[in-house]
């Protein structure tokens, strides 16, 4: 049975009159428009069941756009995540009512602040706006602030941690929040820390209540500063780390790992410590889920610590250089070293045994964590050979 003959004359005209986007509300049974910022609606007359009505309009929606009655293939969803649609066919994509092909929209390299307004409008969810905010053109365009704003209030209402994190991260970029809200969000870490694990990985040496420098970081500074200034990545880091930024982002890591909600919360701070540590990583030029694709299968702290100490008997010129210089500091290298190499991997062989959240996870990783307490340690306390 086709679609019926009033319908299929009303999605016509519509479509004829180049509509932008179209947005399909199923439960009401109505097809939304909208070309040069004039909406329109259609009320449809189903005859036939509503689900197998609404397969019949998207058909015509893509037949008429796509020239393929099939619609969008959503089989390609990993494919769509990846942001590999072409930009030349991103606006026909939002004229065919299917939520997977606005995903290949707001995913795509070549979003535009335009499309994202078109696409915010066809589905006004949490993790398009997300996905949007990745793109460096809508964050400095007008769509920037009102996807921060609507993340801001939905915060409330979101119960994936990651989703939380990811929503902190990216509402911190450029100038799309105030200072307000921004200390708004650092003090609800209080008592939901996994708030902070957002600033880390935002803006992990700018973080707000910056802590002291190391009693100590003054008689290695010149040094540290010699050497980076020569292109030695691993005084640059020591540097950093010794610095208030580094203490403060040390500080933050502590207190979020002495009491951790559940699994995610402590996947997502093993990364963002692993990104920190890393000479190698610059959180200005890459997106920080890129680094986290990298992880291992499986972990062991006490095998990275021992990496750690045999990097340092190594023939890294630039490494042997930094403990030539200040061989008082091998403790701090070798700890600074153990942390780059932390990924979300290092918890697997707790997480794969254990669903287990609160005070009882806590006390399950204490074979891993209390190990990285000991590294944060070291880099905190004052080196005992001065």
């Amino acid at each position: 049975m086709s679609l019926s003959t009033e319908d299929n004359l009303r999605l016509n005209v519509m479509l004829a009159n180049n509509v932008n986007a179209v947005r399909i509300d199923e439960g009401r049974m109505i097809v939304y428009g909208i070309a040069d910022g004039n909406e329109m609606q259609i009320q449809l007359n189903p005859n036939c069941h509503d689900d197998k009505y609404i397969k019949q309009v998207k058909e015509l929606l893509s037949s008429h756009v796509l020239g393929s009655p099939g619609g969008y293939p959503v089989y390609l969803k990993r494919w769509t995540r990846m942001g590999q649609m072409k930009d030349e066919s991103l606006a026909d994509l939002l004229k065919i009512g299917e939520p997977e092909a606005i995903m290949a929209v707001v995913c795509a390299q070549g979003l535009t602040d335009e499309l994202a307004k078109l696409a915010w409008w066809a589905a006004p969810e949490a993790e398009y706006a997300r996905r949007m905010l990745e793109s460096e053109e809508v964050v400095n365009g007008e769509m920037g602030k009102v996807l921060a704003d609507f993340l801001i209030e939905f915060l409330p209402f979101e119960e994936d941690p990651y989703a939380i994190v990811r929503s902190v991260r990216l509402v911190l970029q450029g100038n799309l929040i105030s200072d307000e809200v921004r200390s708004t969000l650092w003090s609800r870490g209080i008592k939901k820390n996994v708030f902070r694990i957002g600033f880390l990985e935002a803006c992990p040496d700018e973080l707000p209540e910056p802590a002291p420098m190391r009693a100590d970081a003054e008689l290695y500074q010149q040094h540290l500063a010699r050497l980076k200034d020569s292109g030695n990545r691993y005084a640059a880091k020591l540097e950093k780390i010794l610095s208030s930024a580094g203490q403060s982002f040390i500080q933050t890591c502590e207190s979020i790992l002495k009491k951790p909600a559940n699994q995610e919360a402590v996947c997502a701070l093993f990364n963002a410590v692993g990104n920190y540590f890393n000479p190698d990583y610059d959180f200005n030029e890459q997106r920080f889920d890129e680094m986290q694709s990298n992880a291992t299968a499986e972990q062991d702290i006490l095998i990275l610590l021992e990496q750690a100490k045999q990097k340092n008997k190594s023939d890294d010129k630039e490494l042997k250089q930094l403990l030539e210089t200040l061989p008082m500091l091998q403790a701090e290298v070798e700890a600074m070293l153990c942390l780059s190499s932390i990924t979300d991997a290092i918890a697997t062989p707790v997480f794969a045994r254990t669903d287990a959240i609160g005070s009882v996870m806590r006390k399950k990783l204490a074979p891993v964590t209390e190990p990285l307490f000991a590294q944060f340690e070291t880099l905190r306390q004052v080196n005992s050979e001065n």
